[in-house]
């Protein structure tokens, strides 16, 4: 999929780290998004046999933290691409 994504130009980063930070607390490691494309979508990829309401949160708390209006929940446990294609939107589950 990277590759992909690569081939069209986009600028693509893999394991995204974003840091917590609360007043003078910084805890650098605290998240890691799969494939963030743009600094404008979010790629979470699972491979599990329910998505459930809280991995669409986890994509919607990586939406709030980098400012992204639109995530992608994609499980590849399905039997088709588009059966395991979310849509996650900030501001709305």
């Amino acid at each position: 999929m990277l590759y992909e994504l690569q081939k069209q130009s986009l600028k693509v980063e893999k394991q995204k780290i974003l840091p917590i930070i609360y007043e003078e607390l910084k805890i650098e490691n605290a998240f890691r998004i799969d494939i963030l494309i743009e600094s404008k979508l979010v790629l979470e990829i699972k491979a599990v046999e329910y998505i459930n309401p809280s991995h669409k949160a986890q994509v919607l708390t990586y939406l709030k933290m980098t400012g992204c209006k639109l995530g992608l929940l994609i499980n590849f446990n399905e039997e088709t691409f588009k059966a395991g294609i979310s849509r996650v939107i900030n501001g709305y589950l």
